[in-house]
């Protein structure tokens, strides 16, 4: 045989080997984070009227707890006026429950469990809305702010994120206590009134927490929910977050010594070195590499999707840079895979013909488990390299969280039940925005983010967007979620 003979040869049986290794694994393959619900003793679903609920969330839509860039612009009597209306609309939950109002209007509602041995669980619902894009108010369906139940629907600022989930929560719990449930583990619900300018009502509920020595079983905040058409399989699944990404802002300065626009220096001035600044930050992208939670998203959904995709996903040793890919076919997909770069603002001269004595850059950045603030300010001082900026940040960053278990007793509970209601597939995701349990860490090693309501892809375009509103039938489904989820999770 020829020496092509051989080299053919071996490289069939290279193929064969590698085919070999892809089969076995496939075969072997055990995706993560699965629970069979019938492995979990849920509590039953009790009757309520959702009519009530919805025009109880159309009620809450009307106070506009609006939380401006400019703080100033605020109105606080909107959450004195919200206050007031929960302890009215609620008195069964009031009467078990111990109010606490901190850092101005964070709500901590504490509901004692008979056995003070067992640790807490932590549940939240942030009060406060985005404000409406000046000018858009005449393409909402029914004012903003009006809280309308219309059309299978409530509608309004707010009716998704999150007072749908701070409305529904309440009406769970009144009803629980209303029922004459009494908890064996005590029931904390923290309400932040500034979650949408990552303000300061978490960071003092978690403090006030970690004060009293709380190690919480758990924490649930919002972040993700039952995807009705998941991009992997066109079905649904219930996607939790086990983590999110930090978020931080870098401030680009480029001194220059100004003057008139008819005689700029020869280097073009701070505005060119600027520029030249921020291409250089935004092109030194971070690598995508398929791992963590968005990763494990992927592997979780696996089984329930083409066969093809259950190989892939068995065999990332091989396929890792095809899966890397696929998935940053799109910019939501790209961003559960690496640290994101945007910038976002600038600011030069007050006049066109004025040149300005410094250049200013913003950029925003979500960074994904496994990077930090340091690491993104070293990258992007390699990036500018010897340009004449100044880098730092806006605010002190916030750090990735840690990555939650999909393991323990916590996630058993919440997945069971996840998959009880929505009957479809649950699966761990990495929340690429912000919530205010990123300040949770301290208080309990488990932190999850998920809504139990059920979206389209394109419907969550709606949430901090024109016509924001939610269905009844969602409405229902989170009412039910959390009644059985406190039930559960309080009385083991």
């Amino acid at each position: 045989m020829g020496v092509g003979g051989k080299v053919a040869l071996t490289a069939v049986g290279l193929v064969l080997a590698v085919a070999a290794v892809v089969a076995a694994k496939t075969a072997m393959f055990v995706p993560p984070a699965q629970v069979d619900p019938a492995s979990v003793k849920l509590a039953p679903a009790r009757p309520f009227d959702v009519a009530r609920a919805a025009d109880h969330l159309a009620q809450a839509v009307r106070f506009q707890t609006v939380s401006h860039q400019d703080r100033a612009e605020d109105q606080p009597a909107e959450w004195d006026k919200l206050h007031a209306w929960l302890q009215a609309t609620y008195p069964e939950a009031h009467k078990v429950m111990t109010r606490e109002v901190i850092a101005e209007h964070t709500l901590v509602y504490t509901w004692p469990g008979s056995n003070p041995a067992l640790p807490p669980i932590v549940l939240m619902a942030h009060q406060d809305v985005v404000p409406v894009t000046p000018g858009s108010e005449g393409q909402w369906t029914h004012p903003p702010f009006d809280g309308v139940v219309a059309d299978g629907a409530v509608w309004g600022r707010g009716s998704i994120d999150d007072k749908g989930s701070l409305v529904t929560l309440f009406e769970a719990l009144d009803a629980v206590a209303a029922s004459g449930f009494k908890p064996l583990r005590t029931v904390i619900v923290v309400s932040g009134h500034d979650e949408e300018v990552r303000g300061v009502g978490a960071r003092a509920a978690a403090a006030l927490l970690k004060s009293r020595n709380i190690k919480a079983q758990f924490v649930l905040d919002e972040g993700m929910a039952v995807v009705a058409d998941h991009p992997v399989t066109g079905k649904p699944a219930a996607i939790i977050g086990t983590a999110e990404k930090g978020y931080a802002t870098m401030k680009v300065v480029a001194p220059a010594v100004g003057g008139h626009s008819s005689a700029p220096p020869k280097d073009g001035g701070g505005v060119v070195a600027l520029s030249r600044a921020v291409v250089a930050i935004n092109d030194h992208a971070f690598p995508m590499r398929f791992q963590g939670p968005g990763a494990d998203m992927l592997k979780a959904i696996a089984p329930h999707a083409s066969p093809v995709v259950k190989i892939f996903a068995a065999n990332t040793w091989l396929f890792s840079p095809l899966l890397v890919k696929v998935t940053a076919k799109s910019p939501a997909g790209a961003a559960m895979l690496h640290t994101t770069i945007a910038p976002t603002m600038l600011k030069g001269s007050p006049k066109e013909n004025v040149l300005p004595q410094d250049a200013t850059a913003w950029i925003n950045y979500r960074i994904a488990p496994g990077d930090t603030s340091a690491t993104v300010m070293a990258r992007a001082k390699d990036a500018v390299g010897a340009l004449p900026v100044q880098l730092s940040w806006a605010k002190t960053p916030d750090e990735p969280s840690a990555v939650s278990s999909t393991n323990s007793d916590a996630w058993k509970t919440l997945a069971g039940l996840a998959a009880d209601e929505s009957k479809a597939p649950v699966v761990p995701g990495l929340v690429t925005a912000g919530t205010d349990s990123r300040y949770m860490g301290g208080v309990a090693s488990d932190v999850y983010r998920f809504q139990p309501l059920v979206l389209k892809v394109d419907e969550t375009k709606i949430i901090h967007g024109t016509d924001e509103h939610i269905s009844l039938d969602n409405v229902g489904r989170m009412v039910r979620f959390y009644q059985r989820l406190v039930e559960t999770a309080a009385s083991r």
